[in-house]
């Protein structure tokens, strides 16, 4: 496949670029800024103006742009940020493929587990229906905004991706150095669940999107088996041989991260994917204790 990426900067992006490579497909990196390297090309996202030849034998898109959602805390301008770098570039994605003689056969687009919101215990498969905040309000607006592509006969796919495990970036990286120094610990009431996916299967699911007809429309990008906060945190300072008696209180996150805190930190997702489960995608790391041993380097090895 010849693929364009958008994103490409970032934690999945970056790694995604090899891993397609090593597949044996093409791709061209979609940039905000000109480069003289041969597999770019350039685009505004906020005029949605594209450099010429931009979609040329282009047969599937990877849309990952969008600005960090946990770099900072969420003033109303930040807000507005991270809600218009998604939409608004979406939107002129999909009307810019809509008319193309040739459009891409697939648009594998991200979202992401924020659309269910703060749903305590409940099991949540792509059927269920949106939550209530930021974040939720945000996931229903990027979702809707691949419209242009889906009604031009292009089969869109949105990832609703949990917490992707990589020591390179995301939510583990910014957790491994106070948990290195032995002051990590419990968020909130630990109860909270987290939703997550090693770096690995992510690139997997990715392809498996990109591949298989079967997928369209949500696809919930986890693996099976959710844990709380409590459990994610043990087995963390478990794999680091580190402790995890430094506790975070709620009001403390509260304090400390504002509305982000509240939503990213101490919400819980329970999340399940049903899709996935049904078009066959099976996850090299489905144990959370495996998956951190492998994206930290830190295998068992097994004496005899």
């Amino acid at each position: 496949m010849n693929v364009l990426i958008t994103g490409s900067n970032g934690l999945i992006g970056s790694a995604l670029m090899p891993f397609l490579r090593d597949g044996g497909h093409q791709f061209r990196r979609l940039l905000r800024t000109e480069s003289h390297e041969s597999d770019t090309t350039s685009w505004n996202p906020e005029t949605g103006t594209f450099a010429r030849g931009a979609f040329d034998g282009i047969e599937a898109v990877v849309h990952l742009a969008g600005e960090g959602i946990a770099s900072g805390r969420w003033t109303e301008g930040r807000k507005m940020s991270i809600r218009d770098s998604r939409v608004v570039g979406t939107r002129n994605l999909c009307e810019a493929l809509a008319v193309l003689d040739t459009p891409p056969r697939v648009l594998v687009a991200a979202s992401a587990i924020g659309f269910y919101g703060d749903r305590g215990d409940e099991l949540l498969d792509e059927s269920v229906l949106p939550g209530s905040g930021f974040l939720p309000d945000v996931c229903q607006a990027w979702e809707a905004a691949v419209a242009p592509a889906h009604a031009r006969g292009i089969r869109v796919v949105n990832l609703r991706t949990g917490i992707v495990l990589s020591s390179q970036g995301g939510a583990l990286a910014q957790m491994l150095t106070p948990f290195k120094l032995g002051v990590g610990g419990v968020l909130g009431s630990g109860n909270q669940y987290m939703s997550w996916i090693a770096i690995d299967d992510m690139l997997g699911v990715v392809l498996h999107a990109l591949t298989d007809t079967s997928v369209r429309g949500p696809v919930n990008t986890v693996v099976p088996r959710a844990v709380t906060n409590y459990e994610f945190t043990k087995t963390l300072g478990k794999v680091l041989h580190r402790p995890t008696v430094f506790p975070m209180p709620a009001f403390a996150v509260k304090l400390v991260f504002g509305e982000m805190g509240d939503e990213l930190l101490l919400g819980s997702t329970r999340v399940t994917p049903t899709c996935l489960n049904e078009t066959g995608f099976g996850f090299a790391y489905p144990d959370l204790e495996d998956a951190l041993r492998h994206v930290l380097g830190r295998e068992q090895i097994n004496v005899t």
